[in-house]
């Protein structure tokens, strides 16, 4: 076997029942009635039947049967579309399909992993004083930020018994730490959508041994990160406004926003800045504190 099989087969291997399960999690998503179909008799699952799905996308019953088990088959760009359209799926989610499917769906990019940023892109964090930023790649893995953002989320994973994998990272942060110490107000809507974009990222990285590892593991350390895991559910990195809570001010209202940096794929700039009056009085408090 060549040095490509070797390190190919495993990913192969482990996108398979992945794209099986996706696949089956978004058909029970959708009802015979947002198809325009009959409801029909004696449905023992929710959503559409495959034969159903393999009718309205125009493909064969036994080729969609094998495509949703995980079988080793081929798929077009062209059927792919077809089986997102009945399925409904979104933008973040269709480009999760092709990922796991491995069909090419946009300009392949390296690896996100980057241990540091430059100064360059220090500077610019530092100059968004008072407004809190950070870098962050797909995985949530912090690598760097600005005195605020330290401020603000204090003991954040900043303990090395915190890093599980090396690093300082959010979502083993926000999973693992009390709920009565989590900065993050809203924790039934903000981590659902964390943990979304995180599977978003995931589909490009299906079968490495570091991605395979931090899912693994906080699956482990979290039952409520793994029920959100099995959910499916995938959403693209996106402006929100987030409440968070800080033993010194109070509750503190900030929009979020991601931004790209060229040369670091698959990393991010977020800002966050606050959303009302007695949120940037809260800002400025912290500062004074800092």
């Amino acid at each position: 076997m060549t040095t490509l099989a070797v390190r190919t087969a495993p990913t192969q291997a482990r996108r398979r029942p992945e794209l099986a399960a996706f696949l089956r999690s978004r058909r029970a998503r959708v009802t015979p009635e947002d198809v325009g179909m009959p409801p029909g008799l004696r449905r023992r699952t929710p959503g559409l039947r495959r034969e159903e799905v393999a009718q309205l996308s125009g493909v064969g019953v036994t080729w969609y049967t094998w495509l949703e088990q995980g079988r080793p088959i081929n798929a077009s760009a062209q059927v792919l579309d077809a089986v997102a359209r009945t399925l409904r799926l979104d933008r973040p989610e269709r480009e999760h399909l092709y990922h796991l499917a491995e069909v090419p769906y946009e300009p392949e990019t390296a690896p996100e992993y980057v241990a540091a940023v430059s100064p360059e892109i220090q500077g610019i964090l530092d100059a968004l004083v008072p407004h809190p930023a950070v870098v962050y790649n797909a995985r949530y893995d912090v690598l760097a930020t600005n005195t605020t953002y330290d401020a603000l989320f204090l003991g954040d994973g900043a303990d090395a018994a915190d890093r599980p994998l090396g690093v300082r990272n959010v979502l083993w942060s926000l999973f693992t730490m009390p709920e009565p110490a989590c900065p993050v107000v809203d924790r039934q809507l903000e981590l659902p959508l964390m943990v979304a974009q995180l599977r978003g990222a995931y589909g490009r990285h299906v079968g490495e041994p570091s991605w395979e590892a931090f899912v693994r593991r906080l699956c482990e350390a979290s039952g409520y990160f793994a029920e959100l895991w099995r959910s499916g559910d995938v959403v693209p990195p996106g402006t929100r406004v987030k409440t968070f809570r800080h033993d010194l001010v109070g509750e503190i209202r900030m929009t979020s926003v991601s931004l790209s940096i060229n040369g670091m794929p698959e990393c991010r700039i977020v800002t966050y800045t606050p959303n009302d009056e007695s949120s940037r009085e809260a800002i400025d408090r912290l500062r004074v504190a800092m």
